[in-house]
């Protein structure tokens, strides 16, 4: 129906047009809504016309209407709307379109076409929200809206995300048009992706329904070929994704209906027609849609076409930068790349995958794939963590692929124990498991035997590796790696030519392996056979096209070789040089980050003398890497010609003990060769003996231990200070080196150096033996000479020793002798003071209120003192008080001048003191005290005063308990119990035995000269005087209490008296009778126990001071009776 209106509309537009030609009223708007109507119309047939070129010549016409309708009224709205979805149509014309769209809409937002054809654009443009805002808009401004503005609508809804009014809107438009097949197609989809099996038959049977209604929807077809594809039913899937390409002409969903037919191909394995599709749909397809570019990468590493792949998978990641299995064979494809940034690329890629997904077994086995070439302790984690994932996820046992990857890790780290503990293990899952899968699992025990084999030959048990080797070649007879191991087994035995045997076997089953020419190459190099291993480096060359990098190397360093040759032709060495940099450089083009390439250079740049050029390359190298064991080698050779031995020694013995586990004959030569030229030949000798245990049949390493041995003598017999036992040792070395190098010149094969050298050293060491008896002889004189000088010395050092030894005896006995007698001295003096200070009255203990007594308070007397009775207070005659006036006058006077020489005492102590300082640390000290004949202050004014008394005196012993101790080692004249005077003044007390508080007292007290001058050894000591209780003098008149507080306050800043209990008994000690140094003492009721007799002890710094007269008077008035 729907045809013949068109064509029928088709016609009487025709005819219209031709009868237009009357002129009428708004015949313009009338002949523009004819051809509007006639574009429209080819328009519509355009649309369904499956030819392509029919389809043009029907927009041509349309495109022809439409211009000529512009010339009659451009900006009618109708007509622009009419323009733009032709436009819109076209497909390439979608701005010109919107901006046509945009003008009806300014002057009508409401207009219904223009919003639904705004709405297309947007939702093309994936602006899914706006063009919601259209579709509303045209559904408001009428509301019997065709079901197509619904459908928008639903699409818009599901774009979205809002799935409910998806499913809304598509029912709403089922109910307006059932016919609609793009509402069906919706609901169908909801349907199908709900997971819901109901659901599922639900969506297939609306599938079914929009087929019937219209079997040529491409959007139906390609949907039932996706469900037909996961019934794996691919005859319907390619039936019907074929009608659904030749039915449409839109690119995306051509795009769908290639990669449908693709992928079922593609699981049929038919991978050219998957790989053609896959290929056609790419082309279509938006750059968003992804799936055909994943096919098709599947299919070029199915070809082989890495590169291609990479490109495909990465153009997924450029839209799905998280996805994993993406991702992952992304990084699979950049691990086999030569290039270092795609091999570090892979491992990153590979960590995000294991990060994403932790139990993915496969990413943790590419992953260690890829850490196996850079970190091997990593690549062990990655199998331990896949094989742990199995035992706990799947709970299976561990496959033996990756245990043989886990023991070939160990392998690389050497732990060889736990290596062969996998090998077995994997072994003998593949014997368990081998009626399963005998093809693959056989082929993974051939694998494992031949890493087996490898272990044992790195454990040196080179029987069990033959044997093994051996084993597999029986059943795979053209292994050829088996080959070639067998012959790097008789290689290390020196097995030269059996080796060589080995190595043709491998060339048999492949004339052209790289390696097994490589290895024969090595072998004619380690015999100095220099033409055939070029030969043999140059036919690899050839067959991989100049490409084999480990070849030009080779080359290279045969020409490099050939400069340290001793038969070298010194007029090539320039050819010689400039062809092995021509081979390095040409490795270094090839890979520039070639390291061995770049230490050849600077190899060629030392040799040509530019020696810091060459240091600067081989450092390089070593920053790059440090575990190449040949920079270290070139970098201590380079010390070496910069005279910087000891750096250059540092360096081989690094290189030694890092690499070689101090094994290396080839170090140790160049170790020897340094000592050598640093002039330690002694050393170079010891070098070269223990190279020559390691090496006993090497004759280079004979040659050099006998020229060391030739210039060792040659310097011993030249010393002419050299001992008997030296030269006769030199003589020796000698006839051996004579003898080493008359054999070394003889030698028939090829040697390592010159023959014609060795006969010359011959002949200079026959030469040096024969002038030998002449320094035998020599030196035997000498030693004799010497040997009677030596019994010179040591007689006449005998004699000094004696005579030395005699002095010290004689100066030890005349110390004991000074020592004994000084003993002697001390106990007669301490026989004279024994009984100095004892006090025949006892001393009643006073006890003495706290702060100052009143006038009116009674008066405290001294308890040793005749007059100090209160019942005689009044029998004092006159003259005794004069005479207290009397002294009370000369005490003032006194302290006048005693503030005035306040300075110079002073200064005085100062300086004593100091003096004393310097003879302690000179060793001398006062043994006991002393008795000075007579005292005289420097400021002596009136000579007829009484006499002073002045002590010097040893420190006492510090006393611990409070108590003296009478032992009479406290009397011992040590000088380190001398040193420390106490600085406190003690009280003591009586105790049982007043004999040792005497005792102990003497070593501490000093006698003026009046009283020690009446004592003889005839007379017994005068009785003291009593102890003077620390008392407060009641002063009657202001005049005595003003001088008395000016004695107190001159005393007072040059000494401190202390006040102390001994042994729990009150003593009291007073050097000035002043107010202000009244101390506290306990009341007699709460020491009950006190002693009967207080006894006053006198302490002074370590050296005495000289007071004057008048403070000495003051100081020792208390033991003067009143």
């Amino acid at each position: 129906d729907d045809k013949e209106a068109t064509e029928s509309s088709g016609i009487n537009a025709e005819y219209g047009q031709k009868d237009a030609a009357t002129d009428y009223h708004d015949q313009e708007k009338d002949k523009m809504l004819a051809l509007d109507t006639l574009a429209a119309y080819y328009v519509r047939l355009g649309r369904k016309e499956k030819n392509r070129e029919n389809r043009k010549k029907h927009f041509a016409k349309a495109t022809s209407l439409y211009t000529q309708a512009d010339k009659i009224i451009m900006y009618d709205q109708n007509h622009l709307v009419g323009r733009a979805h032709f436009c819109l149509l076209e497909g390439d014309k979608t701005d010109q379109a919107d901006a046509q769209f945009n003008f009806v809409l300014a002057k009508s937002d409401k207009h219904i076409a223009a919003n639904m054809g705004k709405a297309c654009i947007l939702f093309n443009k994936k602006d899914f929200k706006l063009a919601l805002g259209h579709f509303k808009k045209a559904l408001k401004g009428n509301d019997n809206c065709p079901a197509s503005v619904r459908l928008g609508m639903g699409l818009c809804f599901y774009r979205l995300g809002n799935l409910d009014k998806a499913q809304m809107a598509f029912q709403r438009a089922l109910q307006l048009d059932p016919r609609s097949t793009g509402s069906l197609i919706g609901q169908a989809i909801l349907h199908l992706n709900s997971g819901d099996k109901e659901k599922l038959h639900k969506g297939v049977k609306l599938l079914s329904t929009a087929y019937g209604i219209d079997s040529a929807n491409s959007m139906t077809l390609n949907h039932l070929a996706n469900h037909f594809f996961f019934k794996k039913d691919y005859q319907k899937v390619q039936h019907l994704a074929q009608h659904a390409l030749q039915g449409t002409e839109v690119e995306y969903i051509q795009a769908e209906s290639c990669y449908q037919l693709a992928r079922s191909y593609h699981n049929q394995q038919k991978y050219d027609q998957a790989f053609q599709y896959y290929y056609q749909s790419t082309q279509f397809a938006s750059p968003s849609y992804v799936l055909p570019h994943f096919g098709l990468g599947q299919m070029y590493i199915a070809r082989g076409d890495n590169p291609n792949a990479a490109m495909c998978f990465e153009k997924v990641l450029k839209i799905q930068p998280n996805n994993n299995e993406t991702m992952k064979i992304l990084g699979s494809l950049y691990s086999q790349s030569d290039d270092s940034d795609k091999r570090e690329q892979a491992k990153v890629l590979l960590q995000k995958v294991t990060t994403q997904c932790p139990e993915d077994i496969e990413a943790w086995i590419e992953l260690g794939g890829i850490l196996q070439s850079c970190d091997i302790h990593e690549a062990l984690n990655a199998y331990n963590t896949a094989a742990q994932i199995i035992r706990d996820n799947i709970n299976e046992d561990v496959p033996p692929e990756i245990l043989n990857n886990i023991a070939s890790c160990l392998f690389q780290l050497g732990k060889y124990e736990e290596c062969l503990t996998h090998y077995e293990t994997a072994l003998d899952y593949c014997k368990r498991e081998l009626q399963n899968d005998e093809s693959y699992l056989s082929a993974i025990t051939v694998t494992i035997t031949y890493n087996l084999a490898r272990l044992y030959e790195a454990l040196h048990e080179f029987s069990k590796a033959e044997d093994l080797y051996k084993a597999v070649l029986k059943e795979h007879p053209n292994y050829l790696d088996c080959y070639l191991r067998l012959g790097c087994i008789a290689r290390d035995r020196e097995q030269i030519f059996e080796a060589s045997n080995w190595f043709k076997d491998a060339l048999q089953i492949n004339q052209d392996n790289a390696d097994a020419w490589t290895l024969i190459g090595n072998l004619h190099i380690s015999k100095q056979e220099w033409g055939p291993g070029q030969k043999k480096f140059e036919r690899i060359i050839k067959t991989t096209n100049d490409k084999d990098s480990y070849s030009i190397l080779a080359i290279g360093n045969v020409w490099l070789q050939m400069l340290y040759q001793p038969t070298r032709d010194r007029d090539k060495e320039q050819k010689y040089q400039e062809r092995a940099l021509a081979f390095f450089k040409q490795v270094m083009r090839q890979d520039p980050r070639n390291m061995y390439a770049a230490n050849g250079i600077g190899c060629v740049l030392a040799v040509k003398g530019h020696i810091r050029e060459a240091r600067d390359v081989f450092a390089q190298v070593r920053e790059a890497t440090a575990e190449m064991p040949d920079v270290w080698l070139n970098l201590a050779h380079i010390y070496i010609e910069q005279k910087q031995f000891v750096s250059a020694i540092q360096m081989y013995e690094n290189c030694l003990k890092k690499f070689y586990k101090h094994h290396n004959v080839e170090i140790l030569l160049y170790l020897a060769r340094a000592h050598f030229v640093y002039g330690k030949l002694e050393e170079t000798r010891r070098i070269l003996l223990r190279a020559r245990h390691m090496a006993p049949h090497d004759n280079l390493i004979l040659f050099n231990l006998s020229y060391v041995l030739r210039h060792l003598a040659t310097s011993t017999l030249r010393d002419e200070k050299s001992g008997l036992e030296d030269v006769v040792s030199a003589v020796r070395n000698l006839e051996l080196a004579q003898r080493f190098f008359t054999m070394l010149s003889k030698a028939t094969e090829k040697q390592k150096y010159d023959l014609n050298h060795a006969g010359a050293e011959a002949r200079q060491c026959t030469d040096l033996l024969s002038q030998a008896q002449y320094h035998v002889a020599r030196a035997r004189k000498l030693d004799d000479e010497q040997r009677a000088i030596r019994m010179q010395q040591e007689k006449a050092k005998q004699e000094l020793e004696s005579k030395r030894k005699e002095e010290e005896d004689k100066r030890l006995k005349e110390e004991e002798e000074k020592h004994q007698a000084m003993l002697a001295q001390r106990e007669v003096y301490r026989e004279k003071a024994k009984n100095i200070l004892i006090f025949t009255e006892e001393v009643e203990p006073v006890r003495v209120p706290k702060g100052r007594k009143k006038k009116d308070d009674e008066p405290i007397y001294s308890s040793g003192d005749p007059s100090s009775d209160p019942d005689k207070d009044d029998a004092l005659n006159e003259e005794e008080k004069a005479q207290k006036k009397k002294e009370k006058s000369e005490r003032k006077e006194k302290k006048r001048q005693a503030r005035e020489n306040k300075k110079k005492a002073r200064k005085e102590r100062e300086r004593k003191r100091l003096q004393q300082e310097k003879e302690e640390k000179s060793g001398k000290y006062t043994s006991k005290a002393f008795i000075s004949d007579s005292e005289e202050d420097e400021n002596n004014e009136d000579d007829d005063k009484e006499p002073e008394r002045k002590m010097e005196t040893t420190p006492a012993k510090p006393i611990k308990s409070g108590v003296l101790d009478s032992d009479s080692s406290d009397l011992d004249d040590s000088p380190r119990k001398k040193a420390a005077p106490s600085k406190k003044r003690k009280k003591f007390s009586d105790s049982e035995d007043d004999s040792d508080v005497r005792a102990e007292i003497e070593a501490d007290t000093s006698l003026n000269d009046r009283q020690i001058s009446d004592i003889s050894e005839d007379d017994a000591p005068p009785p003291p005087a009593a102890p003077v209780v620390e008392k407060k003098i009641e002063e009657s008149d202001s005049d005595d209490k003003e001088a008395t507080e000016q004695a107190t306050e001159a005393v007072s800043e040059d000494e401190k008296i202390e006040s102390e209990t001994v042994g729990g008994q009150e003593g009291l000690v007073s050097e000035t009778v002043t107010e202000d140094l009244v101390s506290e003492t306990a009341p007699p009721e709460e020491n009950p126990e006190t002693a009967e007799e207080l006894v006053s002890e006198t302490v002074f710094e370590k050296e005495p001071e000289t007071p004057s007269k008048s403070e000495e008077k003051k100081k020792y008035s208390a033991l003067i009776p009143l």
